[in-house]
């Protein structure tokens, strides 16, 4: 499938927060591409350890001559190339100029550093992808005498 004429991508991202006006218009806020872990004690392991970390994923499309109910699909992929479960949700679209907002709240627990894509699909074709580097900043600090 081809996107050329819908759903058009309006904006598709990461964030920590998203406000909704009484009009339906999204803000969006501390919009990210880059989390860092820090590990700051004594004892901090070489390796990045698991963190959970929530946040907001915001897509907008506008439907163009796309109509009907969709189904949009994310996945997330982590640094290694491990598929993770997906997400599913149904979407209506109809007028040209009329669009959907997804706000889809998430808790996901990274595992490793690297980069990691969340793989959006419409109706099994892939529509776009959205990055998230996690990185990890270990500091070892002494410890406070006795």
């Amino acid at each position: 499938m081809t996107f050329e004429q819908g759903p058009y991508i309006q904006m598709a991202g990461l964030c920590e927060q998203v406000i909704e006006d009484k009009t339906g218009a999204l803000s969006l806020i501390r919009v990210i591409d880059t989390i860092t872990h820090t590990e700051a004690r004594p004892d901090a392991p070489v390796d990045m350890p698991p963190v959970t970390y929530p946040m907001k994923m915001v897509i907008m499309l506008k439907a163009g001559r796309a109509r009907g109910r969709h189904e949009l699909k994310i996945t997330p992929e982590q640094p290694s190339g491990e598929v993770k479960p997906s997400l599913t949700r149904s979407i209506h679209m109809e007028g040209e100029e009329r669009g959907v907002n997804h706000v889809i709240n998430m808790v996901f627990t990274f595992t490793m550093e690297g980069l990691y894509w969340f793989n959006v699909y419409l109706d099994d074709s892939l529509l776009t992808r959205i990055p998230l580097r996690i990185k990890y900043n270990r500091i070892v600090t002494q410890e406070a005498p006795h």
